[in-house]
């Protein structure tokens, strides 16, 4: 059975700065125009604050007339709200960001998004945009994360199936241990699940190895990284490779694996609701994520890794990801919108709940 747990774990010291704080919906970041301000632009996004200060703090160096409101979801709690602004016609969002880009697909593909084309939206890979209303602006590999004082190196995994056998080989060992999204709560830990459960014969064992093993699920990044950095977790499965290497840069005693079988990559996308009210900021700002100087800080300051394929230097794996062989890009289009389809949905949280079999509500 997945283990729950009443209360989060206290994290004193320097810990207190590595987690990643998550707020809810309602709450709302303001950082001021520093040049006095002309115009107020609302971002939503289903990402980090730790992740977008940066970029927003950065923009407003070359737009320092601009107000940013930046309001932080779950992702299945952005795809709800701007469901229902767009089912309205009216709303806050002028424009949004999610790492569960098969929730976006989906709300472009409803009408809620605006077309944009500028020479930074033409210039992206084929597979990062779709009918120039979404647009990927990051690189992030799904990674495997392990606690450097609990797993030795002769545990690491690296592949998936290195993983099931530790499981089944050291069960007294990494019993309760392991962590992972929980699907049903957080859409970027579908969205992992759908492609593993398509790409790997060795998904449904992976599984059971799981359930056996008590799996703990959470519906976020944050909170896993926080037990893997107090030790609550040794080995947390399927990451956002980007957060991982923020929280290790923040003095986590963690270690990073890109899996040398396959290795899932999204690209974090945005997209402008139709209802904004602020579309010429909304494109100014999209514009910025995509431009060298948005990408050179997205490098330095908050996601790491780069469409070329180069790792950080924390990172194992091979130094030119993207020549490697070892990349599965989810691609931004129409196919997004079988991993939406109701019934499929239903198929993949069902099996996962068979195999897992949770305990009550995990916080």
């Amino acid at each position: 059975m997945i283990r729950g747990f009443k209360a989060a774990i206290a994290v004193v010291g320097f810990l207190a700065g590595l987690a990643i704080h998550t707020v809810t919906a309602a709450e709302r970041i303001a950082f001021p125009a520093p040049g006095g301000q002309q115009t107020v632009l609302s971002v939503h996004g289903a990402t980090d604050l730790s992740a977008m200060e940066p970029l927003i703090r950065d923009f407003q160096v070359v737009a320092p007339n601009v107000t940013i409101e930046y309001s932080e979801y779950v992702t299945n709690d952005l795809f709800d709200e701007a469901s229902r602004q767009c089912n309205e016609k009216q709303g806050t969002m002028d424009l949004v960001l999610s790492s569960s880009v098969d929730q976006l697909v989906k709300l472009v593909n409803d009408g809620c998004g605006t077309s944009y084309r500028s020479p930074l939206t033409l210039q992206l890979p084929s597979w990062t945009r779709w009918r120039d209303e979404i647009f990927g602006f990051t690189f992030e590999p799904a990674v495997i994360v392990f606690n450097r004082d609990l797993v030795p190196p002769e545990d690491v995994p690296r592949t998936r199936a290195e993983l099931l056998n530790l499981l089944r080989s050291k069960p007294e060992k990494y019993d309760g241990r392991i962590g992972s999204y929980d699907i049903a709560q957080s859409g970027i830990g579908y969205l992992f699940a759908s492609y593993d459960a398509r790409g790997t014969a060795i998904f449904g064992r992976l599984l059971e190895a799981f359930g056996r093993a008590d799996l703990v699920v959470r519906c976020c990044s944050s909170d896993l990284l926080t037990d893997l950095s107090t030790g609550r977790l040794a080995i947390g499965y399927n990451l956002i490779g980007s957060y991982a290497v923020g929280a290790q840069r923040r003095g986590a005693r963690i270690g990073i694996v890109i899996p040398r079988d396959y290795t899932v990559v999204l690209s974090r996308a945005a997209f402008i609701p139709r209802s904004s009210r602020n579309t010429a900021t909304a494109f100014r700002f999209l514009d910025y994520l995509l431009s060298e100087r948005g990408q050179k800080k997205s490098r330095e300051a908050s996601f790491f890794f780069s469409f070329e394929g180069t790792l950080p230097e924390e990172v194992d794996g091979p130094l030119w990801l993207g020549t490697s062989g070892l990349l599965r890009p989810i691609p931004i289009g129409p196919e997004l919108l079988a991993v939406q389809d109701r019934a499929k949905r239903q198929r993949l949280l069902g099996e996962w709940r068979r195999s897992i079999q949770p305990e009550g509500n995990v916080p």
